[in-house]
Formats: C-alpha cells, structure tokens, sequence
C-alpha cells in the first residue's frame, strides 16, 4: 500500500520501490481498499530486496517492525527513516467477518495515506 500511494501521491518527486526480506504476494484486500480510492496497485509485485540490489537509495523507509529489525545495512548515503504501521494480516487473525478485515484494512491504509502527504521530495 505504500509504495501505491506513493506513486499516486508523489510519483513526480519520488520514485518508489517495495520490497522485504520475504516474498508474500499480493494480498487481495490490500489491493480492494486501495482500488476504493482509485489506487491500482494490482500490477504490483511483491519484491525480496536482492531484486533492487542495484538500485542506489537516498531513502529507506521500514514501515512495519518486523521490517525494521530484519533491514539489511545500505552503504553510501542511505539514509534508513522507520514508520511503524500495524500489519494488516495479523490485525485480521481474530476478524469475525469480512467488514472487520477490511476495517483493518482501511485503517492502516488511511494512516499510510497521511504519512505519504506528509513526504517531500526530498524526504527531510
């Protein structure tokens, strides 16, 4: 979700990529609640970071705990910044019904889609 907002937010500034230490796939109600505010991310693919391996980064933002604990060391300039968002699979464990998973959802979302209004071009 947030390398979709990213691009929708401030694709002309940022160039976004996603990627973790593990390959999930695309989770379906990730790209349901997205698309509910006219964000695709169906084209997304889950990345394992080796894949960007290449890629210089000015910015690395971790955006949950596992994430942040388990980031590999960037040399250069890299600067590594960590937002902490719940995760929704494991927020939906206990759901009782599809509304609830989705209110999860929704929920870290939203918190995702403020954080990103919140970047600059040049992340300070």
């Amino acid at each position: 979700m947030a390398e979709g907002w990213c691009r929708h937010l401030k694709g002309d500034c940022i160039e976004a990529y996603s990627a973790g230490i593990e390959t999930h796939g695309l989770n379906p109600n990730a790209v349901r609640v997205m698309a509910e505010f006219g964000v695709d991310i169906s084209g997304q693919k889950s990345k394992h970071i080796d894949e960007l391996r290449d890629v210089n980064f000015d910015f690395v933002i971790t955006v949950c705990d596992n994430a942040h604990e388990s980031c590999p060391i960037f040399g250069g300039k890299t600067t590594v910044i960590h937002i902490g968002f719940d995760d929704p699979p494991k927020l939906t464990k206990e759901a009782k019904n599809e509304q609830e998973v989705l209110d999860c959802y929704r929920r870290v979302r939203d918190e995702i889609k403020a954080f990103i209004e919140t970047l600059s071009g040049s992340i300070n």
